[in-house]
């Protein structure tokens, strides 16, 4: 277990992946009686080493789920059922959700990329704003939606522990009907106006400097909107189309997340009255400019 600052210690789950990196970061935070934040997938072994990297008399609390995509909330019943701690989070895998995705969802319309955690349920619910304090600690949960709608990231002193809408190693992916641009956008300004000096991300390296990280994210984003854009204005086309020009160097295995990002975008772009589908929103629509 890595001591990144007092009080803020991180052991990396075992599931490496195309879409994890090197593996969710779980992260222990205080001292004595301690919280986890993201015990990850239920890796026995995984969570056998966040108990043993624990010090002399230290025990497990409180644990804390950011969202519930399979690569960080299953484990957290397991090491409550290991340890007698209640499992906090916002709600239940669709807590959060925007209206637009909401109707989404209730037409069939898949989610994809890391997996839900359809059987998440959190004993205690955290709201946006709400302060969890026990010991020598204090987290104040931050309904940060866009990745996924359940989605909190946690303040501690001057660090925000992101989750994954914003991470250390890459943009975090927007798969509708879990996730959302419009509100990935509002949690990027919500972070950002809280000044962190560091951010513990759910994936990847700490992040020294937010303001220029989420500055460059943004910036991502305005661009992708903008590459899109330019390729409808030669005519209308489908989300797996505009896939194909706009990610041309891609490796197929991720080209189904690259698609689902760039239907976050159409929808988006639809909601800025700058498109149109030609039926209603779905991931095979054809979109042209209005």
């Amino acid at each position: 277990m890595e001591q990144l600052q007092q009080g803020v210690r991180r052991i990396v789950a075992p599931n490496p992946s195309p879409m994890t990196y090197q593996g969710t970061c779980s992260y222990v935070i205080g001292t004595g009686d301690v919280a986890v934040i993201d015990p990850g997938p239920d890796d026995p072994a995984h969570l056998r080493a966040i108990v043993d990297g624990l010090g002399a008399g230290e025990r497990i609390s409180h644990i804390l789920v950011t969202h519930a995509h399979l690569d960080h909330s299953p484990g957290a019943r397991a090491l409550s059922e290991a340890t007698g701690a209640p499992v906090y989070a916002f709600g239940p895998p669709d807590a959060g959700r925007s209206a637009i995705m909401t109707e989404l969802a209730a037409r069939g319309v898949p989610g994809g990329g890391e997996g839900v955690d359809h059987g998440f349920a959190p004993d205690q619910l955290l709201g946006d704003g709400e302060t969890l304090a026990h010991g020598d600690w204090a987290l104040t949960a931050l309904h940060t939606p866009g990745h996924f709608c359940n989605h909190l990231s946690f303040g501690f002193e001057d660090a925000v522990l992101s989750g994954d809408v914003i991470m250390g190693w890459s943009s975090t992916l927007i798969s509708p009907p879990d996730g959302d641009l419009h509100d990935y956008y509002q949690s990027l300004a919500r972070i950002e106006s809280l000044a962190p000096r560091i951010l513990y991300p759910g994936h990847g390296a700490p992040v020294l400097d937010p303001r220029a990280l989420i500055a460059e994210q943004r910036a991502h984003r305005e661009t992708r909107s903008a590459q899109i854009l330019a390729a409808l204005s030669t005519g209308a086309a489908t989300p797996a189309s505009l896939r194909a020009q706009i990610y041309r160097d891609l490796p197929p295995p991720l080209h189904g997340a690259a698609q689902r990002n760039v239907f976050a975008h159409l929808i988006e772009l639809t909601q800025q009255n700058k498109i149109h589908p030609a039926s209603h929103l779905a991931p095979t629509s054809e979109f042209s400019l209005r």
